[in-house]
């Protein structure tokens, strides 16, 4: 019977040890949720940024006394961001609640197995307390049925004393980890804490926010005939860069279908340029580059996005936008997004001065230039300086940003990276 108590408790700690392991690999996902924590602060921090970015643009509008429609979209777009901002706390938060629950329940497994390891480590000395007797043991050896068994108890006094040692070091090793955790426990409720802290404020400036976006449209509304008038302009200007992007486009069709009369070669199949190995290559690698090119400026923030918007403040009323329009600080310079020859320079109202870059079968467009750095015929490079940004009266600039493959419109959007 006795024996059988020994071998019992011995494998019952075994047993325990095995368990040990399980709980060391709690450590994993505490890398894990680093490396989530980590990718929520860093889009926290790029999303602070734009804010931080568009308000330095705002405080340069607001220098002008009197509310304007691109205001009220820098308004709009920090209001975007500031909800944005307020999700990602938000879905940190989230996060952080199952870590702590997490946390919560190795506590507990560790205070479980602690208690359980301390338990059969008490049983284990109360038994060899009772049976300390030298004669006993060495009975216990004697009376066995041959070598081989005599052998075998040997070894078991030898790993039993050997495990009494060892349980000491486990319970040791898990009190350790239990206090690590309760340590990252304490961390992780006062970093909820401060990110709950955080939700709030920006809440309270998403409500300002909203009062200033309301503010600003009623002021608006009042001069209501003269934002139609400008929006019949800015109309007629996209109506205008279109036919002159279009009527490039066609000079260009016809000049290659001419080549191949004269040389007698096959013409480019219908509404394709006529390209040359070279310029195949340089159209192969501008697509190959969808979603990675370079933003046309260094800075800025996408003010206009492309296709069909409602009007901020006329109701009923519908934009149609051909591009992007970026809006940056004043002084900033448009700049190619990729190798390319620039095939025009033009000037048109509302538009200033317009630089077209032709990338194979591909076209991009810069307007609202003003100093020109290129003319027609040049070869550029990627994040080539091609001009100064036309400054608007409120003291910051934008840039009008179109693509085209051919004759068809692209989103910019969709072919620039996310993020600069």
């Amino acid at each position: 019977m006795l024996i059988s108590v020994k071998y019992n408790t011995f494998f019952r700690a075994a047993v325990s040890i095995a368990g040990l392991a399980f709980f060391l690999s709690i450590q994993a996902p505490d890398l894990y949720a680093q490396d989530k924590k980590t990718q929520l602060q860093q889009k926290k921090a790029k999303i602070e940024e734009e804010i931080n970015y568009t308000n330095k643009l705002l405080d340069e509008t607001k220098k002008s006394k009197q509310a304007s429609v691109n205001q009220l979209v820098l308004l709009n777009k920090k209001i975007t961001k500031r909800q944005e901002l307020i999700s990602a706390i938000s879905g940190e938060i989230g996060s952080l609640d199952k870590q702590i629950d997490e946390t919560n329940d190795t506590i507990n497994h560790l205070t479980q197995t602690i208690k359980r390891l301390k338990d059969e480590y008490a049983r284990m000395i109360y038994y060899a307390g009772k049976n300390r007797n030298s004669y006993s043991r060495l009975m216990f050896i004697f009376s066995a049925k041959d070598f081989n068994q005599a052998y075998q108890r040997l070894k078991y006094f030898q790993q039993y004393s050997s495990y009494r040692q060892n349980q000491v070091r486990v319970i040791k090793e898990n009190q350790l980890l239990l206090n690590e955790k309760i340590n990252l426990l304490e961390k992780q409720k006062a970093y909820k804490l401060s990110l709950k802290k955080s939700e709030e404020s920006e809440k309270q400036k998403l409500t300002r926010e909203k009062s200033e976006q309301d503010q600003t449209i009623k002021n608006l509304s009042k001069k209501e005939k003269e934002l139609l008038r400008k929006l019949r302009e800015s109309e007629k200007a996209a109506r205008k860069l279109q036919k002159a992007i279009e009527d490039l486009i066609a000079e260009e069709l016809r000049k290659a279908s001419e080549a191949a009369k004269k040389t007698g070669t096959k013409p480019a199949p219908e509404n394709k340029f006529g390209l040359t190995p070279a310029e195949m290559q340089l159209s192969s690698n501008f697509a190959g580059n969808k979603g990675r090119l370079p933003w046309p400026t260094e800075r800025g923030i996408i003010s206009s996005t492309f296709g069909e918007h409602a009007h901020p403040v006329l109701k009923g009323i519908k934009t149609k936008n051909n591009g992007i329009d970026i809006t940056t600080a004043k002084g900033e310079s448009a700049r190619a997004v990729f190798d390319g020859e620039v095939t025009s320079t033009m000037t048109l109202p509302s538009y200033n001065n317009v630089v077209i870059i032709r990338h194979g079968e591909f076209l991009t467009v810069y307007s609202n230039l003003d100093q020109l750095f290129v003319k027609k015929g040049d070869k550029v490079k990627t994040k080539q300086r091609i001009g100064v940004i036309q400054n608007e009266d409120s003291g910051k600039a934008k840039l009008h940003f179109e693509l085209w493959q051919g004759k068809n419109i692209q989103n910019p959007e969709s072919w620039i990276l996310k993020s600069r």
